[in-house]
């Protein structure tokens, strides 16, 4: 048994009119095209669908319950249709993201207002994840795109470089260190040193820059977050090193910024997805806006 939308609709269309002849004009067919189409529904299905009379065509019952289904579907599949054309012409649709916690105060706040201002529609799921743990999280699908580290060879990942990025030193104006305009690694571990915690890619590239000089590294403080770090800088309570992409806009007029000068560590940023798979057009859009706003970066 095969039936269509198209007779599905034309029978909707009858029992809403009340007539063959004004359904045809409905759906800009000739009437006899029409009774075809009923007539091979009632024959796919084995029942008569409408008893038809001098004042119209009134659906049995069996065929009052099957278009009371048929409007149901087609109210669906309408609204399913809808929903595709909304994500196909970026008017609607979902990205889910995982990010560096870094990112979260300087490119992707930027990045998402411009997405905003031309797919209003579009809805953004933000997870904030270690390094580690945002390869993983695209390979298995829980999300669609990733911005971390430069991951490792991996077949089922794709990785596009986005920027380069490397530690700074971060500590108030009135720090002597901040008088240089660039740092020795062995004068900023001989200072306190407000460090992010172990589990971050942020604290793994600074100490393997430290065993690189065969320097011990001792953390007066450690903490999660970004804003934390900086808010002990603030006190005074010592030197931070942080990645320049996250203490661009952050640092203010009591915090400078400074280069080591002596080290490797620069890290690049990459946007991961998977291999093989197509990205949904809101995924397209935020990429869209994440390339126009690091195209204005200096």
């Amino acid at each position: 048994m095969t039936i269509t939308l198209r007779q599905m609709r034309a029978a909707v269309t009858i029992a809403r009119s009340g007539s063959f002849g004004r359904a045809a004009a409905e759906l800009h067919i000739s009437q006899p095209a029409l009774t075809v189409q009923i007539r091979e529904l009632e024959q796919a299905l084995g029942l008569r669908l409408f008893d038809r009379g001098a004042r119209g065509a009134d659906p049995t019952p069996l065929g009052g319950e099957l278009v009371e289904t048929f409007s149901r579907v087609l109210r669906e599949l309408d609204t399913v249709m809808a929903s595709a054309r909304d994500a196909a012409s970026r008017r609607a649709g979902l990205v889910r993201l995982a990010a560096l916690p870094s990112l979260g105060t300087t490119v992707l706040p930027t990045t998402l207002a411009a997405l905003r201002r031309s797919s209003p529609g579009i809805r953004v799921q933000l997870r904030d994840a270690v390094a580690g743990r945002i390869g993983p999280l695209v390979r298995d699908g829980v999300v669609e795109l990733g911005i971390c580290p430069d991951i490792g060879p991996d077949p089922t990942l794709l990785a596009e470089p986005l920027f380069e990025d490397e530690l700074v030193a971060v500590m108030p104006v009135a720090h002597p260190l901040a008088q240089r305009k660039r740092l020795a690694l062995a004068a900023l571990v001989a200072e306190p040193l407000v460090l992010t915690d172990p589990e971050s890619s942020v604290r793994a590239l600074f100490d393997r820059a430290c065993a690189a000089q065969g320097i011990a590294v001792s953390a007066a403080y450690e903490a999660t977050y970004i804003s934390s770090v900086l808010a002990l800088v603030r006190a005074g309570l010592g030197v931070g090193v942080l990645p320049a992409s996250s203490v661009q806009g952050e640092t203010d007029s009591a915090l400078v910024a400074r280069r080591i000068r002596d080290a490797d560590l620069g890290r690049r940023i990459v946007l991961v997805r998977r291999a093989g798979r197509s990205l949904s057009p809101a995924a397209e859009a935020f990429v869209e806006a994440l390339a126009a706003t690091l195209g204005g970066r200096p």
